[in-house]
């Protein structure tokens, strides 16, 4: 049955297209060993939890997958204040083992909304892999694609990791002793929170009654709020396509203890918009602020020669895979870019001027070292993230012992050391939280003055080239944020041939 929104289900053509099998359910049950294969539902409604059980086909892009997998983990910047540069090698540690096991391979899908590739494993995982290398795999893709499903396809706020703390500064989420989600988020519909845990791997029956259980338990430390319980099975196994179950339950309960302008995601953010919002909610704004943190530093610290500044159109449509836009498909970026050639070369500060007499958007991109990924984002956003790295540098230098060189200390036995560092980590969320006020009102001012601060003075100096699109990269961008990948992406080889 194809959906009211037809438009979620029009033809996919993109080179980097993918459609995984989604199946929702009220609890664990058996691996639905093969009937992924079967699949072929179109997704009801982006940026929406769907109103019945069973199998859909997601459409999304590799680009999409790529973007969910440098955004989600633990908040590192806090240990980077010294050493910003690192977060190159977070992110290339984020990307990486995808690239390293998966392939896109064709599979012909029943209807002409999919795009007759999914995912799977590669020979090397298959028959290459030691076991502990295939359970970091695991982790890792697991939190990736609970990120994708539950951000891109389901429109919650960007997660936050449970290391990090919970919703509403809850205690118990801060206990190590405890048992807790992986992640958590906000979504702009009710329950306003969920609690996310992510599996990845063959992910068989027993693996998910633990996770359902943790979750659970978790529940309890809510309070009483209402909120929604979502475990995320990413499973694979040798020879076989990647599937998602999703299992989940609804948890009624009091409403948010926080006014809803202090919950990113509040009144301000209505489903489906993305970070198209940011403006007009700061405490949303500092939540994508610190998503993107890690592409902050990589631009802002990184290698100088790999930055390039890509004109945008101002006039960007909506999204139909999910978060991320494909740039091919967007008329207004198209013809912002012919617009721009046709007045010929011309050098950074010509340039600088042709875009802004035309009102068009440019955004800083820049490579991960050691893959064909780019990333970057516009100028209010990059803004928005320099002054919140000052702010969570302030806090950090306020906390003794908090930076990783000064935590070592030889008489130390591991378990101290992880001890030390988990207070350490405390006290550094509690000072964080505390100044929560402050940090969105400055965000939040820098936002809304950074599209009329010059890149160099944003950058610190330089003048990056700019970068017209020639037909080697699958671009993407949501209001703020920008992903590609080269059309001769490794992942990609398999499905072209």
């Amino acid at each position: 049955m194809i959906p009211e929104n037809a438009a979620d289900a029009s033809p996919i053509s993109y080179a980097d297209a993918v459609d995984i099998p989604v199946l929702f359910r009220d609890e664990p049950a058996r691996r639905p060993w093969r009937q992924w294969s079967k699949a072929q539902e179109p997704w009801p409604t982006l940026a929406a939890f769907p109103k019945n059980n069973g199998w859909y086909l997601a459409s999304t892009t590799w680009r999409e997958i790529l973007k969910a997998a440098t955004e989600v983990g633990r908040d590192v910047t806090p240990w980077l204040v010294q050493t910003p540069q690192l977060a190159r090698a977070e992110l290339v540690a984020r990307v990486a083992p995808l690239y390293a096991y998966l392939t896109l391979e064709n599979f012909p899908g029943p209807h002409p909304h999919n795009s007759g590739r999914r995912l799977a494993t590669n020979l090397v995982y298959e028959h290459g892999t030691e076991k502990s290398a295939r359970a970091a795999f695991g982790y890792r893709f697991g939190m990736t694609m609970a990120e994708w499903v539950c951000r891109a396809m389901m429109g919650l706020s960007p997660t936050q990791h449970i290391e990090d703390g919970g919703p509403e500064n809850l205690k118990g989420f801060t206990d190590e002793n405890e048992p807790r989600p992986d992640l958590w988020g906000v979504h702009a519909t009710g329950p306003r929170y969920w609690l996310i845990e992510a599996k990845g791997g063959e992910v068989p029956l027993k693996a998910l009654r633990r996770g359902a259980a943790q979750l659970r338990e978790a529940s309890k430390l809510m309070k009483g709020l209402e909120h929604r319980l979502v475990l995320c099975g990413a499973s694979y196994k040798d020879g076989d396509h990647v599937f998602l179950t999703v299992d989940h339950e609804h948890i009624p309960g009091l409403p948010p203890i926080s006014p809803p302008d202090l919950i990113a995601g509040g009144p301000a953010g209505a489903p489906g918009v993305g970070d198209g919002h940011l403006g007009d909610d700061d405490e949303a704004l500092v939540g994508a602020a610190r998503a993107q943190m890690l592409t902050y530093l990589a631009l802002r610290f990184g290698d100088p020669a790999s930055l390039r500044i890509v004109p945008m159109g101002a006039g960007r449509s909506r999204a139909h895979t999910g978060l991320v836009k494909p740039l091919e498909d967007d008329p207004s970026t198209v013809e912002a870019r012919r617009w721009v050639r046709s007045h010929g070369p011309a050098d950074y500060w010509e340039t600088q001027q042709l875009l802004r007499a035309a009102g068009m958007d440019d955004f800083i991109t820049g490579r991960v070292a050691g893959t064909d990924v780019r990333l970057g984002m516009s100028r209010r956003l990059f803004a928005a993230c320099d002054t919140l790295y000052r702010e969570d540098a302030r806090v950090a230098e306020r906390t003794p012992g908090l930076r990783a060189e000064d935590q070592r200390e030889a008489t130390l036995d591991d378990a101290e050391q992880q001890q030390r560092r988990h207070r350490q980590r405390l006290e550094f969320r509690e000072r964080q939280y505390d100044a929560r006020t402050e940090t969105r009102r400055v965000v939040g001012e820098a936002f809304r003055r950074g599209a009329d601060i010059d890149w160099s003075d944003l950058l610190g100096g330089g003048s990056p080239g700019t970068e017209l699109g020639d037909g080697q990269l699958l671009e993407g961008a949501t209001a703020e944020t920008y992903v590609a990948i080269r059309v001769t992406d490794p992942v990609l080889s398999s499905a072209s041939r």
